[in-house]
């Protein structure tokens, strides 16, 4: 899979082993010649991520609602900046030029476009999945929220139709390839 998407923390005043994790995401990307499609900030998860890409000559490319440019929080990283209107469009434009998506950690914004992509799909709009990176056990109390809810009849089909987990970068890389 050559486009990657990655869904990500802003926030800068996270815990340091968050920005290790992001940049090795980074340069394995960066290093294998695949292209990184994220959000475009400046700022947390996504500035590390995509700074690492570059820096190990892989291409970036930024999809940045009207507000961040407004805010002047534009990442100076992308090869390719594609503007949309709103965050809802943000997401669509990176799920339809992802070839897969993956959540490193990240708070709302983060949890809102995984809901977006494994929603779209479970009506049909794609059949691409998200891959949580769950190294520190980060996404453990959601996975399991996932199951009670799944448990409970709440989902039509398995969640796990819609997403895989990768507790380490190898088997991030694996499910990747």
């Amino acid at each position: 899979m050559k486009k990657i998407g990655i869904f990500c923390s802003a926030s800068e005043s996270i815990d340091k082993m968050y920005f290790d994790s992001a940049r090795q995401i980074g340069e394995w990307i960066g290093q294998t010649g695949k292209t990184l499609i994220y959000g475009g900030a400046s700022l947390g998860l996504m500035e590390c991520v995509a700074r690492a890409v570059k820096e190990n000559g892989g291409k970036v490319i930024g999809v940045v609602p009207t507000l961040l440019e407004e805010k002047n929080s534009v990442s100076t990283q992308p090869d390719e900046i594609i503007h949309t209107l709103n965050l809802s469009d943000r997401k669509n434009v990176m799920t339809e030029k992802s070839d897969i998506l993956v959540a490193l950690p990240g708070g709302v914004g983060t949890l809102d476009e995984i809901f977006h992509v494994i929603a779209a799909a479970s009506i049909g709009y794609h059949q691409k999945k998200v891959i949580f990176y769950n190294e520190y056990g980060f996404y453990d109390e959601l996975l399991k929220a996932l199951g009670t809810l799944e448990s409970k009849g709440f989902a039509r089909k398995p969640f796990s139709t819609y997403y895989e987990v990768a507790n380490t970068l190898e088997e991030l890389k694996e499910k990747i390839y």
